[in-house]
């Protein structure tokens, strides 16, 4: 389905061509008449469908065609982390260029600067609010948000707020919005309290489910048996063996990640990290760095698992294996983004193997084990019923 046949605002439609959206993805295809016509919408979809664009597009249509409210929020946006509303923020900018309609992003971790300007943009009104619960909740209790003509409301990510302990902010701030408003909740899994949230939150919603749990299939799969001494230098040889300009590495902790950049530099191979002990300014200076390709390779906790929207990585890594399915599909569907292809490498050590066959079951395929280089001695066997064995001979690397 093509753009045009939305019945989109002209000035909206300049946006669209200038963002070079053409044809509309299954999950935009099904939700974006649904929210033109009114209705509450709960939308389940994975990560890399196009979400994003398919409630922002039909809600900047409404406010140009219906008109906003001045002095008011018109719409707001919750997502879980800072990294999806600044994500989501530029996207929305780039939408609606040609328009007036007017948006910012609130949001934990900035300086004072930031907090002057949030508060002046909620309390005298914008027409699109893209904002974190936290950081909204704190705003509402000083009493100067303007929300009594707020007509749309878009839960983002709504599992992953779950997971992360925000029910009561997200419920707090629902308290303070007009009960007659547009409902919206996406989410990438149903899990019985999405379900239960639902029915709290929306009004007969039109329920959406588009590819659940799967990653593309064109994102190529393979794995490595490693020893945990075996893992930095199981990442050289990938990063050595494959031709890459954008590769990015997940590790499921911050210790990990310092390590492992700090052996990648040592290494002569330009990389960065992201990970929660880093300022918001820095965070976004690497991210910055990340987009435009002087620096190739970052590496970075789950905290970017769902809040990075790049379409030229080629290459995902995981350091460690995910703690569920969920986890790992969001991870690899950083790459093979937009038409493009992609690789996810999973490296896998005794104790996580019975883990990993968890996410091979959930995906119903059987992930390629790899082959390790004779000079990274010998690798551990696949055999995830097994005890796991001591960690093999400890790798050294050259300085």
């Amino acid at each position: 389905m093509n753009f045009t046949e939305f019945g989109f605002d002209a000035r909206l439609m300049d946006g669209i061509d200038a963002s070079n959206y053409q044809q509309a993805t299954p999950i935009q295809e099904k939700v974006i008449p649904h929210i033109l016509a009114g209705k509450d919408v709960l939308a389940f979809a994975q990560t890399g469908t196009g979400k994003t664009a398919a409630f922002l597009l039909p809600i900047i249509n409404q406010l140009l065609v219906k008109g906003s409210h001045p002095g008011s929020i018109n719409a707001m946006v919750i997502v879980p982390t800072r990294e999806l509303a600044i994500q989501i923020s530029q996207h929305l900018e780039g939408l609606s260029y040609f328009t007036n309609v007017s948006s910012i992003a609130v949001y934990g971790g900035g300086d004072g600067n930031n907090f002057v300007q949030e508060k002046k943009a909620v309390s005298s009104g914008a027409d699109i609010v893209v904002c974190t619960p936290g950081k909204m909740m704190a705003h509402i209790k000083m009493g100067y948000v303007k929300l009594q003509h707020l007509q749309y409301l878009i839960l983002d990510e709504a599992d992953r707020m779950l997971d992360m302990g925000f029910y009561d902010d997200i419920m707090f701030i629902i308290k303070h919005l007009p009960q007659k408003r547009q409902n919206l909740l996406f989410s990438a899994t149903m899990p019985h309290n999405i379900k239960k949230m639902a029915q709290s939150i929306l009004h007969h919603p039109v329920e959406v489910s588009i590819s659940m749990s799967k990653p593309p299939e064109k994102i190529v799969q393979k794995a490595f048996m490693v020893y945990d001494a075996q893992k930095i230098a199981a990442v050289l040889h990938i990063l050595r063996d494959y031709k890459y300009k954008f590769v990015l590495i997940f590790c499921s902790s911050k210790q990990s990640v310092k390590q492992l950049t700090r052996e990648l530099k040592r290494n002569k191979i330009s990389a960065g990290e992201i990970h929660s002990d880093l300022e918001q300014q820095q965070r976004e200076e690497v991210l910055g760095q990340f987009r435009s390709g002087r620096l190739p390779v970052l590496v970075a906790t789950d905290i970017l698992s769902r809040g990075i929207d790049i379409d030229s990585i080629e290459l995902v890594i995981n350091f460690d294996v995910p703690h569920d399915g969920e986890d790992y599909v969001h991870r690899i569907g950083r790459t093979a983004r937009a038409e493009a292809d992609g690789t996810a490498i999973t490296l896998i050590n005794p104790k996580e193997q019975r883990k990993f066959t968890a996410i091979e079951k959930l995906l119903n395929k059987s992930i390629d084990k790899q082959k390790l280089p004779e000079s990274l001695g010998e690798q551990p066997e696949y055999n995830p019923y097994s005890k796991p064995k001591p960690s093999g001979k400890r790798i050294f690397f050259k300085r």
